[in-house]
């Protein structure tokens, strides 16, 4: 481990605004693990693994489980961690398809939101 500052779960929570609780559970769900631990058996958080709560967070309201937010965490990593000379075809592949199933619930989701505007509307009409 580098001389990077690492958190503890409490400030994680705060920046993420994800409980204590949920941190744990990503990682018991194998969703996301902290890069390290105190002598004293602490989870200690780099700013990378703040960065990838969030983007859990973010695939929360689109619906993704969190089998899948733990596959796109791994794939992430991998790009993030890679060197030169590794092909990350695949990995760049899975991230893309990612990508356009994002693009697909989010649609979903702006159809249902055209919809409660429709229905504000006609209530607000009354």
């Amino acid at each position: 481990m580098s001389n990077e500052y690492l958190m503890h779960i409490g400030e994680v929570a705060e920046r993420t605004g994800l409980s204590v609780k949920t941190i744990r559970d990503y990682d018991a769900a194998e969703v996301l693990h902290p890069s390290g631990r105190t002598e004293g058996g602490f989870r200690l958080y780099s700013e990378d693994d703040v960065a990838r709560l969030l983007m859990v967070r973010r695939m929360k309201p689109l619906g993704f489980s969190l089998g899948e937010a733990g596959i796109l965490v791994d794939a992430v990593k991998m790009l993030d961690e890679a060197q030169p000379d590794v092909d990350l075809t695949a990995v760049r592949s899975r991230v893309a398809a990612f990508i356009r199933d994002a693009e697909t619930r989010r649609g979903r989701l702006q159809e249902q939101l055209h919809m409660v505007d429709e229905f504000l509307d006609e209530l607000r009409a009354h």
